[in-house]
């Protein structure tokens, strides 16, 4: 019998990419499988920055950089940072991993230990846990629901915090629901972790990608206290299409930081030097073409959201951010049933909710063509009918 690391034995695979991986090895046979799972913008990645990319190679620009990444790209970041969300890091205090996936997965071994505690809402995206699980520690939960708009409140907050607790991680906009948290809830958190000592994990992948202000806060843009407790954490994968170039990033304390980078020296070492420099310009450049794809995307959800307003039994949380309409179908029947189902019968692929621990839920993206949204939505109309 084989046997593994118990940590890594006890992880669960990754519903999204499961069920991705379904949707396409179906569209292969031949199926017209309108895929609303993607949790990648389906727009190509902007010339200016395949040209960056291209131009790197030619220059070769293809050897080892330095683990962290480099200096040209870090100052790019620190700039981003101090730009976009008035805050001060200093290239030193950035490390750029493959992926904002790759940074999370960083911190969380880095600062946990056996035993520490973990605070996160539900829904969640389906790594915290099991990241949470590969370092030795605990997750621990706080159910949230439609009611509560998919937020924490101060008072779920305080219930959970033990004198195990070590980090709360914060997903604004979230992935699956879409929702924001917005500054003067931020402050009551942060007043929280900073009485508490709990360092904050803030992943603002998402950031970009808002529809309905213009307002975007990172919680460690309000104050001393909190700016020391929080790493924030950001990529180019989902605000400029760059998902596999695979360049992500944290910045935090320096302390904690010459941890990560020593963690990453003996791990991955440096993210693709290629992917680097693209995203050097991706970062550098003015924000119109991030507009205008997010302009599309707004549109896009506006359509899946009257879309779905047409169709019984199904509810929702309008999404603020990000591009998923996470859908609930309690009044259906068994959601990772029904996703199965929607899949098999009517070639449609939607995420079912219990990997991110609302298993009454599908999530829907609306990463993909108004025309695809129309037919999917409608496909999903007629077998609830059936």
């Amino acid at each position: 019998m084989l046997h593994v690391n118990r940590r890594i034995k006890d992880m669960l695979g990754s519903t999204t990419l499961a069920i991705t991986a379904r949707a396409k090895e179906l569209a292969v046979q031949g199926h017209d499988v309108v895929n609303f799972a993607a949790g990648e913008p389906d727009f190509d990645t902007p010339d200016f920055i395949k040209k960056a990319g291209i131009k790197a190679i030619e220059n070769g620009a293809t050897k080892y950089t330095p683990s962290i990444g480099t200096q040209e790209l870090r100052e790019a970041i620190a700039a981003k940072f101090q730009k976009d969300n008035g805050l001060v890091y200093k290239p030193s205090q950035i490390v750029v991993s493959c992926g904002a996936k790759h940074s999370l997965f960083n911190i969380i071994q880095v600062l946990v230990d056996d035993g520490d505690e973990v605070i996160f809402q539900s829904p969640y995206w389906v790594s915290y846990p099991e990241m949470v699980k590969a370092a030795g520690g605990k997750s621990v939960v706080i159910p949230t629901d439609a009611a509560s708009g998919f937020k924490i409140t101060p008072d779920s907050l305080k219930k959970h915090i033990t004198p195990k607790t070590k980090i709360l991680i914060i997903n604004s906009p979230s992935n699956p629901t879409g929702v924001m948290y917005h500054k003067e809830e931020l402050a009551k958190i942060a007043e929280i972790c900073v009485a508490h000592k709990i360092y904050v994990i803030s992943d603002e992948i998402y950031e970009k990608l808002i529809y309905d202000t213009n307002e975007f806060t990172s919680i460690a843009s309000l104050g001393r206290e909190i700016f020391d407790l929080t790493l924030t954490v950001n990529g180019v994968s989902k605000a400029y299409a760059m998902t596999g170039w695979r360049i992500g990033y944290a910045a935090g304390a320096l302390e904690i930081m010459e941890y990560i980078k020593k963690y990453q020296d003996h791990s991955t070492s440096n993210p693709t030097s290629i992917s680097q420099a693209a995203a050097v310009e991706a970062l550098k450049a003015s924000p119109e073409s991030i507009d205008q794809m997010c302009q599309v995307f707004k549109k896009r959800r506006d359509l899946m959201l009257q879309c779905l307003d047409r169709v019984g039994k199904l509810s929702y949380i309008r999404p603020e951010g990000a591009f998923y309409v996470f859908c609930d179908f309690s009044k259906v029947g068994d959601a990772t049933m029904i996703a199965k189902q929607i899949l098999d019968e009517v070639k449609v692929a939607g995420i079912p909710g219990d990997g991110f621990g609302a298993p009454n839920y599908i999530r829907f993206s609306f990463a993909t063509s108004e025309a695809r949204i129309q037919e999917g939505i409608s496909r999903v109309a007629k077998w609830i009918a059936k």
